[in-house]
């Protein structure tokens, strides 16, 4: 998981500052959840989707075969 501090708001972006070395990213405000604000710590937890990528492979096969 990484940490990050919600530095403000800049119009439908946040300004997400993560982790220790706090690099600054742009992150659109719509993913948060509506009771966060600036001034906040949040976790972001990044995963590999699995399902997602092999459901995406087996339709790029799919269009390759027609």
């Amino acid at each position: 998981m990484i940490s990050a501090y919600i530095d403000r708001y800049e119009g439908e972006l946040a300004v997400l500052l993560l982790g220790e070395s706090m690099k600054k990213v742009n992150f659109p405000r719509e993913f948060l959840p509506d009771d966060v604000d600036e001034g906040d710590y949040i976790t972001l937890d990044i995963a590999l989707d699995e399902e997602a990528n092999k459901k995406a492979e087996e339709e790029a096969l799919e269009l390759l075969r027609d």
